[in-house]
C-alpha cells in the first residue's frame, strides 16, 4: 500500500519541473525553419504592390450597377472622389473577393440633412451581403447598431470615431468570408476587424448573417461575392478605394 503515494510523489514531481530542463534535448535551429519564405509586397504612396485599385479617381471601369450587372456604374466621378448618384441604385465591383483588405475613404455629405439614419447614410457590403455602416455620426442620436463603424443591425462599433464636417473617414477592414460544406452547411461565419480613421472599431468580430433591416440575420450558403456601395439617397463620397486578396 505505501508503493501508491511514492509512485504519486514521483510522477507530481515530474510534471512539476521546469519547463527548460525538458527543452534541453533540443539546439536552436531544431526549431527554425527557412523556406518557404513570404513573398515581398512593396507599396507606394500607402498602397500595396499587390492591391487591386477598386477606384483609381478617373473612372468606375471596375463598377457596374447592382440592379443590372453588365451596366455601367452611374454615379458621378469628379474631381477625383465618387459621389452617389440618388436614385441611381447601388453600384458593386465587377470582381468578387473572398478574403480580403480593403482600404476606403468616405465622406458624409458636405450639407447634411435629416436626422438619425437619414444623416449622410450609405453602406459598404462584404460580398454583397454584410454591411459596414456609413453615416454622419456627429450628434446623432440613432442607435448604436447603425452608427457608422458598425456591422449593421448586429454590432455596434467598440467606440466612436468622429471627423469634423466636411472631413474624409477612412475604413482599414480584413475580412474572412465564412465556410460552407459542399452541402451548404456552415462550418464557419464570417469574421471582420475594422479600424475607423486608424481606431480599432471591429476586434476580429464574427458576422451573424446578412445584415438585414428588418428581422433577423440570414445565413445562406455562397462563394465569392463583390464589394458593393449603397445609394441610400444620400450624396456620400468615396475615394481612394483599393483591395487586396489574401
Amino acid at each position: 500500500m505505501k508503493k501508491y503515494p511514492v509512485l504519486l510523489s514521483i510522477c507530481c514531481l515530474t510534471l512539476s519541473l521546469p519547463s527548460a530542463f525538458s527543452q534541453t534535448q533540443f539546439k536552436p535551429e531544431d526549431t527554425e525553419y527557412y523556406t518557404p519564405k513570404p513573398r515581398i509586397v512593396t507599396s507606394s504612396n500607402g498602397i500595396p504592390a499587390d492591391a487591386v485599385i477598386l477606384f483609381n479617381g478617373n473612372d468606375l471601369s471596375q463598377w457596374q450597377s447592382e440592379g443590372k450587372p453588365g451596366t455601367s456604374a452611374a454615379w458621378s466621378v469628379e474631381d477625383n472622389i465618387l459621389t452617389v448618384k440618388p436614385s441611381s441604385g447601388n453600384i458593386q465591383t465587377k470582381e468578387k473577393f473572398n478574403d480580403f483588405q480593403l482600404h476606403i475613404e468616405w465622406r458624409s455629405p458636405l450639407t447634411v440633412k435629416g436626422k438619425g439614419q437619414g444623416r449622410g447614410n450609405s453602406g459598404i457590403f462584404l460580398q454583397g451581403l454584410y454591411e459596414i455602416q456609413v453615416l454622419d455620426n456627429n450628434d446623432n442620436p440613432t442607435y448604436v447598431n447603425g452608427q457608422a463603424g458598425s456591422i449593421y443591425k448586429q454590432r455596434p462599433p467598440l467606440v466612436e470615431s468622429r471627423v469634423e464636417a466636411g472631413q474624409w473617414h477612412t475604413y482599414d477592414i480584413i475580412y474572412t468570408a465564412p465556410r460552407f460544406n459542399n452541402d451548404g452547411m456552415l462550418i464557419s461565419k464570417a469574421r471582420v476587424t475594422v479600424l475607423h480613421n486608424g481606431i480599432l472599431v471591429q476586434n476580429n468580430t464574427e458576422i451573424e448573417g446578412t445584415t438585414e433591416y428588418i428581422g433577423l440575420p440570414k445565413l445562406k450558403a455562397h462563394g465569392a461575392g463583390p464589394i458593393v456601395l449603397q445609394d441610400h439617397g444620400d450624396l456620400v463620397s468615396y475615394r481612394n478605394i483599393w483591395i487586396r486578396n489574401l
